[in-house]
């Protein structure tokens, strides 16, 4: 007999709350190590124009909305994580910015209720542990956003080493190239970048896309296929990255 979707989800995120209640104490100790992309990122978003309110997805420690509330010091901020002991460590990160910035307990399965509404929905290295639970998450930022909202994700999309695959789906990551298309088909997008890490052994990926059409378009997770696009190499932000664009992954 199957799981309902709904019941798997949140078992999926109590799995997860266990997991960081161990790793929250080393988070930004160890992560610069591997969890490549992520300045990256907001320096794109940092290049468009300002929003008005940010939600992020998985907002872990607070790194990435520090950032932003410094590069943005008119933008509201609101994260959203699942751990009780990640937020902990976000508080004193982000009480500097005073009420403009806040933190959530919870999962992301629906819209939320944001003053002002949310122009940004960022998401940095969580879809790919929300197994099941993506397809979800993608539906609820569709529904988050206004029409031409802008969703920012960075995140792991595979490895030819299944050594590799198996010890990252022991740590709850899922790495089998699924998350690109569909935000590819999901959203309109801007920004397409496909980079690799350490050689080779996995290749991660920079997204940026606004939500088009009639309320945004429903996540569907269609062939793994991305559109053709240019080689360009050059120099990654962090120990062992190389950075290709376009649709090609070449040694």
């Amino acid at each position: 007999m199957s799981v309902p979707l709904d019941t798997a989800v949140r078992a999926t995120g109590t799995t997860l709350e266990r997991y960081y209640r161990w790793h929250a104490p080393v988070y930004d100790l160890t992560r610069w190590a591997f969890l490549f992309g992520r300045s990256a990122l907001l320096r794109r978003l940092g290049a468009g124009p300002a929003p008005r309110h940010v939600l992020e997805v998985g907002c872990g420690t607070g790194r990435n909305l520090a950032t932003l509330a410094r590069r943005f010091p008119n933008a509201r901020l609101t994260g959203v994580d699942l751990s009780d002991a990640m937020l902990a460590r976000a508080e004193p990160r982000l009480h500097v910015f005073g009420s403009r910035v806040r933190c959530l307990r919870s999962q992301f399965e629906a819209p939320l209720s944001l003053d002002p509404p949310c122009d940004v929905v960022l998401v940095s290295y969580a879809l790919s542990m929300m197994n099941p639970g993506y397809a979800q998450a993608l539906r609820a930022a569709a529904a988050q956003l206004p029409l031409k909202g802008r969703i920012a994700v960075v995140d792991f999309a595979a490895s030819p080493w299944p050594w590799f695959r198996r010890w990252m789906a022991r740590n709850h990551v899922r790495l089998d190239d699924h998350l690109l298309p569909m935000l590819q088909t999901s959203f309109d997008p801007e920004v397409t970048e496909v980079r690799h890490a350490y050689g080779g052994a996995w290749q991660y990926f920079l997204f940026i896309g606004r939500a088009g059409g009639d309320e945004g378009r429903e996540p569907t997770a269609l062939s793994l296929t991305r559109p053709s696009g240019t080689l360009s190499r050059g120099t990654g932000e962090g120990r062992g990255e190389g950075r290709f664009v376009g649709s090609t992954l070449h040694p």
